[in-house]
């Protein structure tokens, strides 16, 4: 990946297996912004360092750093790509975003994965291998699942990540196993990166309007799905007070 900024196209695909099958797809687009990245303040599509980490305005890539350090990261990784929906006239609302971490020969050596739920929360969980090693395209890593998300599955049970970059193209899957290890829900997010330009985001503006109104409006959508098929409904527990978690193995430094 180039590290000037891109545009990324992609299908979001979710498929629940039990106790009912559920499964939908949609078109989505992403900012992928080199880190630092400064405030984008257009009044159509912006992105603003405070949706993200500490939330606190300040840089986001410091925020990365001072975490991939704590797990012995931090000297490795040169770079980092930050994908995440931009904000739309000013609403946004990113499910998951992605910090890519990258080394001196572009190799991927983790990935963040800020997860935000629909009741304000935000868990990030580091994912990377134990011996520090670059991410294969084809290996899962797998943690557990400590931050509430859905209303319709538990905070139990594990989660199974896998990173695939290939030149212009980044699939990411996310699997979910539940705490008897049966594999309930599978996710991607997959599609093309092309340069950021004036051109390239009239296209996506106008191809995907409204987008983050759209992955809102969607996510309550299914959940009335998931209720008129009798799906039980899980209230929310009170949030754990790490705010941050690994893969299997990792440990801090």
């Amino acid at each position: 990946m180039e590290l000037i900024p891109h545009i990324y196209t992609a299908k979001v695909m979710h498929k629940r297996l039990f106790p009912k099958v559920n499964q939908f797809t949609y078109g989505v687009f992403y900012f992928a912004l080199p880190l630092p990245a400064a405030t984008l303040p257009s009044r159509i599509l912006s992105f603003h360092n405070k949706d993200h980490g500490a939330h606190d305005g300040g840089d986001v890539g410091t925020w990365a750093r001072t975490l991939l350090k704590t797990y012995g990261l931090g000297a490795l990784v040169e770079n980092i790509t930050l994908i995440t929906m931009p904000r739309v006239l000013g609403y946004v609302f990113n499910p998951v975003s992605f910090f890519m971490c990258f080394d001196k020969d572009k190799q991927l050596r983790a990935v963040i994965c800020e997860v935000h739920n629909t009741f304000g929360e935000q868990h990030s969980y580091l994912c990377a291998r134990a011996d520090h090693a670059p991410l294969s395209p084809d290996e899962w890593l797998e943690a557990d699942k400590i931050f509430h998300v859905s209303p319709f599955l538990p905070r139990t049970g594990r989660y199974k990540f896998r990173f695939a970059l290939r030149e212009n193209q980044l699939g990411i899957w996310i699997d979910y196993y539940d705490a008897q290890n049966n594999k309930q829900l599978l996710t991607s997010l997959t599609g093309k990166l092309t340069p950021l330009d004036s051109g390239s985001l009239s296209r996506v503006f106008w191809s995907h309007p409204l987008v983050t109104l759209k992955v809102i409006t969607l996510i309550h959508w299914q959940a009335l799905k998931l209720i008129s098929k009798g799906i039980r409904y899980i209230a929310k527990p009170l949030q754990l007070f790490e705010k941050t978690s690994t893969t299997h193995n990792l440990t801090k430094q």
